[in-house]
């Protein structure tokens, strides 16, 4: 059974950096795909960005382009998302989910998924 623990969040301002880490357990991944989404409340859950296991390559929504960062440690088996220059419409509770294949931006293709961590920006 693969475990995803979340870690990371907190409380930042409007141009601040926070650095998600999500660890996995249960499964060296050698393949398939990871990614963090987000959901504010009373809004739907959205990909913020993944990660393709095997070789790095990486996606990300066109609202978080230039400013996150995702990238994973093998050795870790840990995936983090690295976020700068926070908006406030940053804030929502974040999820670090996993799956076999290719990378989708559908979450519902997901396996796998944390139990979140939350993320708010003050303006």
């Amino acid at each position: 059974q693969v475990q995803l623990v979340e870690s990371g969040g907190g409380l930042v301002q409007a141009g601040g950096s926070l650095r998600l880490s999500c660890a996995a357990s249960g499964r060296t991944f050698t393949s398939g795909a990871m990614a963090w989404f987000r959901q504010a409340p009373g809004k739907e859950r959205e990909l913020v960005a993944a990660i393709r296991w095997s070789d790095g390559n990486t996606y990300y929504a066109d609202f978080v382009k230039g400013r996150f960062t995702i990238s994973r440690d093998k050795a870790k088996n840990t995936v983090y998302l690295q976020m700068n220059s926070l908006k406030p419409e940053d804030t929502g509770v974040h999820f670090c989910a996993a799956k076999s294949g290719s990378v989708t931006y559908n979450r519902h293709l997901y396996t796998y998924w944390g139990q979140g961590t939350q993320v708010t920006v003050s303006s």
